[in-house]
């Protein structure tokens, strides 16, 4: 059996992971993009052939049955306007994350839950499109009562965690060669404290690191750390409750965590990740406040662009915001 140590082999020798002091990031801006449903939530972010995408889910309420996903598009990152609108006969679509297959056209995914009277709580449902605005037809991925929350792919292969909903509050790992058929990895990645929204990093190396949810006992996040087959994990306590988390590796091998913290006041916040501690340590609060977080994460031109909901303003509404970063201390 793998020990933790011999896992992190590489990052160990990565002084690029160490969470940086001084000077202190930059709030270059921040814009209300979208605004015009009565709730707007849940977002990514992604940049398609020079262009940008932004998708989230609208609908009357945080749950509510008429769930669809608005895809907005923009040439600068200044002006948006609707590229597409996704919906299901029979499903509040929850959710939605982008991603590149293996061949670099869109795939898109998000959990449906199931109206009534259906055999399934929730489905996960993939989309594909060359360009953002035309999409195929819903494949459902996975198993029932599991929700795929974001698949990453890595070496032409499509890697996910999906929590049950149905049961025991469990993690299975996934792997599909073409983002259409999932495969079962392990039936029980995780399982302490009901852990459920997860994301995936990828280093040069193959190590697989993950951050997830817990809304049992106790509920801060899990980080976690597996190798090629990605059949076993090994996981710790980072000691810090967060919402909707999202990982992004920096090109200088930072990683940077994005998610909706609790501990004082609800805010959408960035942090760096230490996965060799492993520690969370906050270093920005977006403008944000209550139903707030579940971000996408682009680093474009040395800014770090975030897409997140919030709704500190009234209407839960969806929000773009670009960070300037200190480069690493020397």
């Amino acid at each position: 059996m793998l020990s933790r140590r011999s896992l992190l082999s590489s990052a160990l020798t990565l002084p690029a992971l160490a969470a940086p002091k001084t000077p202190a990031p930059e709030l270059v801006s921040c814009e209300r993009i979208w605004d015009r449903a009565p709730h707007s939530a849940f977002t990514d972010l992604i940049q398609h052939n020079g262009q940008w995408l932004c998708c989230f889910r609208e609908g009357q309420k945080h749950v509510s049955p008429d769930g669809r996903i608005r895809i907005l598009h923009s040439d600068d990152g200044a002006l948006w306007r609707t590229w597409s609108v996704i919906d299901h006969p029979v499903a509040d679509l929850r959710d939605p994350k982008l991603t590149h297959n293996s061949g670099g056209a869109l795939m898109l995914t998000a959990a449906g839950a199931m109206h009534a009277p259906s055999d399934a709580r929730h489905r996960t449902f993939a989309w594909f499109s060359d360009d953002g605005r035309e999409w195929t037809s819903p494949i459902q991925i996975g198993d029932d009562n599991f929700w795929l929350w974001r698949v990453q792919w890595f070496q032409g292969k499509a890697y996910a965690m999906g929590y049950a909903t149905v049961g025991e509050p469990i993690l299975r790992a996934y792997l599909s060669l073409d983002g259409r058929r999932f495969l079962t990895l392990n039936e029980r990645a995780a399982a302490d404290g009901a852990p459920n929204e997860t994301s995936i990093l990828f280093d040069n190396s193959g190590l697989a690191t993950c951050i997830a949810r817990r809304d049992g006992e106790p509920k801060t996040a899990l980080l976690g750390h597996s190798r090629p087959p990605y059949r076993g994990w090994i996981w710790e306590d980072l000691g810090v409750r967060i919402g909707g988390p999202h990982l992004l590796r920096l090109p200088d091998g930072r990683i940077v965590c994005a998610g909706r913290l609790y501990e004082g006041s609800q805010r959408t916040a960035l942090l760096w990740l230490n996965p060799v501690e492993p520690s969370l340590t906050e270093f920005l609060a977006l403008p944000s406040g209550g139903d707030s977080s579940y971000p996408g994460l682009v680093f474009h031109d040395d800014l770090l662009w975030v897409s997140y909901y919030s709704s500190h303003e009234a209407r839960t509404s969806i929000y773009l915001a670009k960070v300037k970063l200190p480069p690493l201390p020397r």
